[in-house]
């Protein structure tokens, strides 16, 4: 790991971030702003009027230490009651079994958030999360905050930079669209790499997103007569998914609990039907919009006999904060577990794919909350099998939530279960199959290579406002050059290693379906984790 690099870099500044996600109010951590004695940050992006308490530990028992901090900074903090608290049903004996990981961990699964604001009639510094965290840490007494973390922004990782003139630019500096990846200053690789050849792969014509005719027929799909057993199930957590004639019929985006949705389900913003939602005057396709839509199309290639299940929790700017994601997978938690139980109102889900990611500020010590490993480790306990993507930022920094996955050589910054599938963690190859893309993060802690880079799959029927460099009219027909932006012919080549996790998720879903029991059949949760390993195994060669 080269993490000590990190100090020297410069962040970017926060008109950086805010040009690249304008409806989102993230800040930049800078590790220098405060500091306290024996804990060594880096920089990472938060949500600075909240803090997340796992339920592991309970609001309760925190409360009074982060009040004290605040009163002292003008800052009052509570509970947000919207927000409520977000936990896991799971079996008995569960409990008992984390509490051997973590002894302090003695409440249920699940997370809160505390909102902070300016006290009545005070008048001082804007709220900001880190600097109470801090704060608190450093009262008298050495307070335990182990469960109390920042809500950190997760980014879908497949945004690399689409401007090629970035870094000949002059004024780059002072363009705030010279970088796509908000998270460019902690890379420690990025001043001895070749920024430009990175950035090539977000360029059109060499990765970039663009459209492309597929002339081939669609992947085959057997009909349920010609099957012997249950269809595997693979989930997506991301913009959720358009229509496409490959997909319609196969992709639910309908399935919630108890009577109410999981993630988003607005139309009016909808990111698979609404391309342009940033900025809807300027005409451009969002970064992000189409995402969805492009990963299930990827899962149906590599698995077309797999049911997919596509929940929308991310904008077409590709953000979500942690809480928001935590509180998904609570949900889907519980349908996983009630089916391992035997419930009807369950949900049989053998692959989840997040193809997502942040970077924790204090990953290597006792501060880092372990609640979104748990709730992973909750559904590798019912054989479901977690894939994540490795992100694109060339560094060995690692990004969560893959680097939940074994790392080779031990080194994991939390204790892994053994019960629970283990995690994997996908970086990208380029088209040969053969060398790593440029842009893939690595390190000890990705598992898994799949193409990622120029790889073609499935998008909703979008035209932005790009035009097309020529056009005309001649013997009656109309005659152009490639309109950029015009995606009605329902593909694309894009690149990042958010595709290659799906790709990896749909030859495990493959692997799956040659082992799946008959359809009916039950089987334990040790005989799914037991299926499961094998199917990774055989998808990945990765070790059992």
């Amino acid at each position: 790991m080269r993490e000590d690099n990190d100090d020297s870099r410069r962040p970017t500044s926060e008109w950086d971030w805010q040009s690249r996600y304008p409806r989102f109010p993230g800040r930049l951590l800078d590790p220098s702003t405060v500091s306290v004695d024996g804990i060594r940050a880096f920089p990472t992006v938060y949500v600075p009027q909240r803090l997340v308490v796992s339920t592991l530990r309970g609001i309760d028992s925190v409360l009074g230490t982060l009040r004290e901090a605040a009163r002292g900074l003008g800052w009052e903090v509570a509970p947000d009651e919207k927000f409520g608290e977000r936990i896991v049903e799971e079996p008995e004996g569960a409990r008992e079994d984390r509490l051997a990981r973590y002894p302090w961990a003695t409440g249920p699964l699940g997370v809160s958030r505390l909102l902070i604001t300016v006290a009545k009639d005070t008048a001082t510094a804007a709220p900001d999360a880190w600097t109470l965290l801090q704060r608190a840490r450093a009262l008298p007494g050495t307070p335990d905050l182990r469960g109390v973390g920042l809500d950190h922004v997760l980014t879908l990782d497949s945004s690399l930079s689409s401007n090629p003139f970035h870094s000949t630019n002059p004024f780059h500096s002072t363009n705030p669209f010279h970088s796509t990846n908000p998270f460019h200053f902690t890379n420690p690789a990025d001043s001895s790499v070749d920024v430009g050849a990175i950035a090539s792969y977000g360029v059109q014509g060499s990765g970039g997103l663009q459209p492309v005719a597929f002339a081939g027929a669609a992947p085959r799909r057997r009909v349920d007569d010609e099957r012997g057993s249950r269809r595997p199930v693979v989930g997506t957590v991301d913009t959720g998914c358009g229509n496409h004639p490959w997909l319609d019929g196969i992709v639910r985006t309908d399935v919630g609990i108890d009577g109410r949705a999981i993630g988003h389900v607005s139309p009016a913003d909808d990111p698979e039907v609404h391309p342009d939602l940033v900025g809807p005057l300027d005409g451009a396709i969002d970064a992000d919009s189409g995402h969805g839509t492009f990963i299930a199309g990827l899962i149906h290639q590599a698995c077309p006999d797999a049911d997919i299940v596509a929940w929308r929790v991310v904008d077409s700017d590709g953000t979500i904060v942690e809480s928001d994601l935590v509180a998904t997978l609570t949900d889907i938690g519980t349908l996983v577990q009630r089916h391992a139980s035997g419930r009807a109102d369950g949900l049989a889900l053998d692959v989840l794919n997040l193809s997502m990611g942040y970077y924790h500020e204090t990953p290597k010590d006792e501060l880092f909350d372990p609640t979104m490993y748990e709730l992973l480790a909750s559904l590798g306990r019912c054989g479901t099998v977690v894939t994540c993507s490795a992100g694109n930022d060339a560094t060995e920094r690692p990004m969560f939530p893959a680097a939940f996955a074994p790392w080779a050589g031990g080194g994991n910054p939390n204790p892994l279960d053994p019960a629970a599938v283990p995690i994997v963690a996908a970086g990208a190859l380029n088209p040969n199959r053969s060398t790593v893309a440029l842009f893939s993060n690595t390190g000890p802690w990705v598992s898994a290579w799949a193409p990622g880079a120029a790889v073609v799959s499935t998008m909703p029927s979008f035209e932005g406002g790009g035009l097309p460099l020529a056009r005309t009219v001649a013997g009656g027909h109309t005659r152009e050059s490639i309109d950029p932006d015009d995606f009605r012919g329902l593909f694309a080549v894009w690149s990042g290693t958010s595709f290659a996790a799906p790709l990896v998720a749909g030859a495990v879903a493959a692997a799956l379906d040659d082992i799946l029991a008959d359809a009916g059949a039950s089987s334990s949760p040790g005989q799914s984790v037991e299926r499961a390993i094998k199917a990774i195994h055989e998808a990945t060669s990765i070790a059992p």
